[in-house]
């Protein structure tokens, strides 16, 4: 199952350069997700780093990891015009740098999920080998108060 841009774009509020969610590639609603993200040798998370070493922040490898989560938990029905903000993050992991070029595969699954609260588990791979791995919890408020007007 490949969701369109629009269905991401729907679900985050993140539009370029902060969207970091190429494709879902699997999906089992309020539980489990699979996406994909291709970092170029031009993709904005890779500057900043001094020349020649494009490593991609591990900033950036988490937010990616929860823009994956929020696309599984936001596209419920129930969640049109909420917004879901990271409160904690209890464990994170980076075990091999990402660098521009890699195409990385991340899947996050729900652990808890709660109305207004939840707690997701996720992990990233290169060409299969886990690269970062992590756990966040979450809070949910309506899009509303928290989006500037």
């Amino acid at each position: 199952m490949n969701h369109p841009a629009s269905a991401i774009a729907a679900a985050l509020p993140h539009r370029y350069p902060f969207l970091f969610v190429d494709r879902v590639a699997e999906f089992a609603p309020g539980q489990r997700i699979v996406a994909f993200k291709h970092f170029s040798a031009n993709d904005r998370a890779a500057t900043g780093n001094p020349p020649g070493v494009a490593v991609i922040p591990t900033g950036v490898l988490l937010e990616l990891v929860t823009q994956v989560g929020a696309v599984l938990v936001m596209e419920r029905p129930e969640m049109e015009g909420k917004i879901a903000m990271i409160l904690n993050v209890p464990s994170a992991n980076v075990i091999k740098p990402v660098q521009a070029g890699d195409t990385v595969r991340v899947e996050a699954e729900v652990v808890r999920m709660k109305t207004q609260m939840g707690e997701l588990r996720g992990s990233i791979y290169r060409e299969g080998e886990l690269v970062a791995e992590g756990q966040m919890r979450f809070g949910i408020a309506n899009a509303a108060d928290m989006l500037p007007k």
